[in-house]
């Protein structure tokens, strides 16, 4: 896969993204997803403090640890903001979010241990807690950005509103911004983010690009509407729904952030970027998902 500026600012990334937001505590299954990755071109992982119940982090830095992957040819992403109650962190009681100048550089810190590297290619806050500071916050970014520790800083789940304030008192760019975005829940692509990010310079990465798969599995009516067009859709790009659906993405310019378990739906999502969708067809597909016969009404 040919690699992509993540935004004007950014590295280059595989046009695909593999993140660990479905993985259970201690999955023995990294090592073979992260090499099927890899040997389709997707390059790119990423990471949270959270996921794998806090172990997806150290699973994977001992996966590097074997050497059998170079870091320098590998871009890690990694977030902190989300905190879940675990058995591994009986310090958390309930489910908030943290993003202190104090618990991201703590997290930071963490990451790269876990990961076994020196620095992450780009680090991101995931949800903005109202109660942090902003101005340290800001500040805290920034000098894990001067220190080397972190080479770019994003964003994740921000509204425009959240965005606005945190680069209100950045002298650093955002340089991505992680949006749940499919088919089946295209609120970002109405509400503005998905044109606040592209105003920015930056390719928004749709997370949950098969809506968990709802889109190929799901049976509450909107799901099956939509299922019986892609099946339509497929049948013209001798394709398989799931293709279609993230073909559909990234004609509008998102990165699709892959996270199932299973080597074939990795692959459907490879092989969406073979298709050169219709500007009609993607059209047609976005009106299924309508209460409203037709966006333009």
């Amino acid at each position: 896969m040919k690699k992509v500026y993540l935004s004007d600012a950014g590295p280059k990334v595989s046009p695909a993204i593999y993140g660990f937001w479905r993985w259970e505590k201690e999955d023995k299954k990294m090592d073979e997803i992260v090499h099927f990755c890899l040997d389709k071109g997707i390059n790119t992982f990423d990471h949270s403090d959270r996921y794998g119940e806090y172990t997806a982090e150290k699973t994977f830095g001992e996966l590097l640890a074997k050497k059998s992957i170079q870091r320098s040819d590998i871009v890690l992403f990694s977030k902190c903001g989300v905190n879940i109650p675990s058995p591994a962190r009986p310090d958390i009681r309930v489910a908030h979010v943290n993003t202190s100048a104090a618990h991201i550089t703590a997290s930071v810190e963490n990451s790269l241990r876990n990961l076994q590297t020196d620095y992450l290619d780009v680090f991101l806050l995931d949800q903005l807690d109202p109660l942090s500071d902003i101005e340290t916050t800001a500040l805290a970014l920034e000098k894990l950005k001067s220190s080397g520790k972190v080479k770019n800083i994003g964003v994740s789940n921000f509204s425009v509103y959240q965005h606005q304030l945190l680069v209100s008192f950045l002298n650093i760019p955002v340089v991505s911004n992680h949006i749940d975005l499919n088919l089946l829940n295209t609120s970002a692509l109405d509400n503005g983010i998905v044109d606040y990010i592209k105003q920015k310079y930056m390719r928004p990465l749709a997370v949950s690009p098969l809506a968990g798969g709802r889109i190929e599995h799901g049976t509450d009516e909107q799901a099956l509407k939509l299922r019986k067009k892609l099946n339509e859709m497929a049948t013209k790009y001798d394709s398989n729904i799931e293709s279609v659906a993230v073909a559909w993405l990234i004609k509008l310019g998102a990165l699709p952030l892959i996270g199932t378990l299973e080597e074939k739906r990795i692959q459907n999502i490879v092989d969406a970027f073979a298709i050169d969708m219709d500007h009609q067809d993607w059209y047609e597909l976005y009106n299924t998902t309508k209460p409203t016969a037709s966006v333009l009404d």
